[in-house]
């Protein structure tokens, strides 16, 4: 297998392309980043006790500055977006991780709220934006017949991490508390994440292939011939923004996310409210982990075979009464019954999105493509923690929040029924 760091030469006549299409390699590495960036990103519901405990801060204060978070890593989706389709994923993702990790480490050096809005709600916000488009962009280049498949390994490594480092940051907060505990998690995602960058390469014209590992015979031997072939199917992100389905897909999205981050937020306190003692609460953030692994790895697979938008409807569904379910839920375990629906439903939607948008445009401009929409349906996120901190200050229950995740994602899976793929006229 052809290194990756000169792997952007194109192979020779006489050469064969690797045994093992490389695509999977890209696949692997993007797996492992979104491991170890989501992971670290959804710990903070895990550290909102003990910051509040230290420090004083209200759930409404701490809300705040992770809100900031989520909505400026979502709209810089945009630019990171823009910059992989220019100068490829592994530039992108490398400058992240360094930002990632320097603001994780700062968070744990913070001892006033402003301070805490530097490093999490810019620093490791910048870093984070070079994580979720930039992988899921680069795998939908590499695979079109297999592309669910691809794009649902490699979102499940998102939802592994969840899985994982909600009780490891339990068990480091315990040994050496929440300080010492972001030093350590920062200094990791920097150095993890850095390193599988320099593996993920951004279209396999680069390594003479087409997506699948197809021999591509009009690049073999010319040295200038990288860039993806273009298609009749390839949209650019202006001639999309003038289609129905673009700014449906933006408003299916932007109704289920803006809800999103409720429980990876919010659960770990409410378990708390319910007298769940605080391992088991944090658990309740690895539940939805180990579902949404299973959401993602599933989501993928099911839809090549039965459809995008079936797939995407059932998921949309199952995320409405996952939200009933944290409604209803007064003990144990209906609270990990309802965060196992929220993460298997949560995974498949997640998933299923780049895979719509490779499907529906083309892959020539998906960094951009998916960039834009990212920022546009993403960034709404951002207020969903912000206000259920607030209304659990007002009311001391988080039961109008949950009521208004359910309402949102059945409005989301009404508008699914009027998506449909675009054509040029």
């Amino acid at each position: 297998m052809n290194d990756p760091a000169t792997s952007a030469r194109v192979l020779s006549e006489g050469e064969r392309a690797p045994r093992i299409f490389y695509g999977w390699v890209v696949v692997g590495a993007a797996f492992a980043v979104l491991f170890v960036a989501y992971g670290i990103q959804f710990t903070f519901g895990v550290f909102m006790h003990f910051i509040a405990a230290d420090t004083g801060w209200s759930r409404g204060n701490l809300s705040a500055p992770y809100s900031l978070y989520v909505f400026i890593y979502s709209v810089l989706g945009f630019a990171t977006g823009r910059l992989t389709d220019r100068y490829g994923p592994r530039r992108v993702i490398t400058i992240g991780a360094c930002l990632l990790g320097a603001g994780v480490i700062l968070m744990g050096r913070a001892h006033a709220l402003w301070q805490f809005y530097l490093a999490l709600g810019v620093l490791a916000a910048c870093g984070m934006s070079a994580a979720y488009v930039p992988c899921n962009a680069t795998v939908v280049r590499w695979f079109t017949r297999r592309r669910g498949l691809a794009i649902s390994i490699t979102a499940s490594g998102s939802s592994l991490g969840v899985f994982a480092f909600p009780p490891l940051a339990t068990w480091l907060i315990t040994l050496c508390g929440w300080r010492r505990a972001y030093l350590i998690l920062g200094a990791f995602g920097l150095v993890a994440i850095a390193a599988f960058a320099r593996l993920i390469l951004r279209d396999p014209e680069r390594m003479g292939l087409l997506p699948d590992g197809a021999p591509n015979e009009n690049a073999a031997g010319n040295e200038t011939s990288t860039a993806p072939l273009a298609s009749a199917e390839e949209w650019t992100l202006e001639e999309a923004k003038g289609t129905r389905a673009f700014w449906l897909l933006i408003a299916i999205f932007t109704m289920t996310w803006l809800v999103v981050f409720v429980p990876m937020v919010h659960i770990v306190p409410f378990a708390n409210d319910l007298g769940i003692p605080e391992f088991r609460a944090a658990m309740t953030i690895s539940v939805i982990g180990l579902a949404g692994f299973g959401g993602r790895l599933s989501a993928g697979p099911v839809s090549d075979r039965i459809g995008r938008l079936l797939t995407l409807g059932i998921f949309l569904l199952l995320q409405a009464l996952s939200f009933v379910g944290f409604t209803l839920s007064r003990e144990l375990l209906s609270l990990y019954a309802a965060a196992a629906f929220f993460g298997l439903s949560y995974g498949g939607v997640t998933s299923l999105f780049p895979a719509l948008v490779g499907d529906f445009f083309g892959r020539l401009w998906v960094g951009a493509i998916i960039g834009f929409m990212f920022a546009f349906a993403g960034s709404p996120a951002a207020f969903g923690p912000l206000i259920a901190g607030y209304i659990y200050d007002f009311t001391g229950s988080y039961r109008i929040a949950f009521e208004l995740g359910a309402f949102l994602n059945l409005a989301a899976l009404g508008l699914v029924f009027f998506l449909q793929k675009p054509h040029r006229d």
